[in-house]
């Protein structure tokens, strides 16, 4: 029997992938690599070490002095990291009382489950998985005006605390993992540089800590509105969940997200979207040409291309207008500069060894000469009619 089409070993063949995860990240890596992807891996940020807890044995110790009257539990794996600590600091048993006595609105699924491993059984889950539909639990439930306690997941949620100081008694906030700057930065910042060129093809989010590091880190390169348009126009974004997605639409990417929220959905939704988008084939007269990714094939012959030429190729496919000089270096990878366009130009033009396929028009650019083949078989142009050859 065949494999199901999404598990194929080469269905992400030629596709190059980013992950800007830290947790999990082998999970999701090894999923992608089993489907043929190329992963470039470039954390956004790492959780600090489970050995530097001595903050969060504090928070602890407040929170049950507090004695809390609701607590709200944000993830599962906060839940679990936060038991750990307790028990190997002797505070399992305390924490356990305090916690029995209160009533647990769990955000989602795995926050959930995690609530009911530690032996809570009274936990009520929101189904949007959401912070903000945890605090309308709350008022629903008529418990404003209580002592609250909220764990945080991994940042500070200024809007949330507001929103709770307006409700609650009094609040107790407690991190059980905390966020950090990868050391060195120089990944994240190639991968951000590789986006920006179409060196990829798709780049995943599973947390909002680490979608909204990312757009830092590429507004401290000076390459935010780069990284955005080409999140925009090339490169597919794929986040988690909406809670994920919310840094990024705010920076006005619009991710996909899988129905459910887990790795495996995550890598299916990728897999579809990539085939979707970047698997294009062209005619031009008895030649069919095929990209994938960054993968081109003649007829089925697959040749090879370099960095310079394989960005020229992808430029050049991906719009239907002529492409001047200066828009095509600034998509070249390496060694930008007018001569080395001219190199690269005539290396795409010698591998391809299809007449009339790029065509100069002169002091004005280059375009791509072929008809695209939809997936019906069908045809149409991918330059304007009226553009001198």
């Amino acid at each position: 029997m065949d494999a199901p089409a999404g598990t194929r070993a080469d269905v992400l063949g030629g596709f190059r992938i980013g992950v800007t995860s830290d947790r999990r990240s082998a999970d999701l890596i090894a999923a992608l690599e089993r489907r043929g992807a190329q992963v470039v891996h470039a954390p956004a940020l790492t959780i600090m070490p489970n050995d530097r807890d001595d903050s969060l044995i504090i928070e602890t110790q407040r929170l049950i002095a507090a004695r809390p009257e609701v607590v709200l539990v944000t993830t599962g794996y906060g839940m679990r990291r936060w038991f750990e600590v307790a028990d190997a600091a002797g505070l399992g048993a305390e924490l356990t009382a305090v916690l029995e006595a209160a009533q647990i609105f769990a955000r989602g699924p795995k926050a959930h489950g995690a609530v009911r491993a530690a032996g809570l059984l009274d936990a009520q889950t929101s189904e949007l998985h959401t912070t903000a539909s945890l605090l309308d639990a709350v008022v629903e439930a008529g418990l404003s005006g209580r002592r609250v306690a909220f764990q945080l997941h991994g940042y500070t949620d200024e809007v949330a605390l507001a929103r709770l100081a307006e409700i609650s008694d009094s609040v107790t906030t407690l991190a059980p993992y905390r966020w950090v700057r990868p050391k060195p930065p120089d990944r994240l910042s190639r991968l951000i540089k590789a986006a920006c060129q179409r060196q990829l093809e798709a780049l995943t989010f599973t947390s909002a800590p680490a979608a909204a590091a990312t757009l830092e880190a590429a507004e401290r390169l000076g390459m935010r509105r780069e990284f955005v348009q080409a999140l925009s126009d090339y490169v597919a974004s794929a986040a988690v969940g909406p809670l994920t997605a919310e840094p990024l639409r705010e920076a006005g990417i619009d991710p996909v997200i899988p129905d459910r929220h887990r790795l495996g959905a995550l890598v299916r939704l990728v897999t579809e979207e990539l085939a979707r988008r970047h698997i294009q084939r062209f005619r031009r007269d008895e030649v069919i040409i095929e990209l994938r990714g960054g993968q081109v094939s003649l007829n089925d012959r697959q040749i090879s291309l370099g960095p310079n030429s394989l960005a020229l190729l992808i430029a050049l496919t991906s719009s239907n207008a002529v492409l001047s000089t200066q828009e095509l270096i600034a998509r070249l990878p390496d060694n930008p500069g007018e001569h080395a366009l001219h190199m690269a130009m005539s290396r795409l033009r010698r591998a391809l060894d299809v007449p009339g396929l790029i065509t100069t028009i002169m002091k004005r650019g280059y375009r791509f000469n072929a008809e695209r083949i939809g997936p019906s078989g069908s045809t149409e142009r991918t330059t304007p009619h009226d553009a001198k050859g």
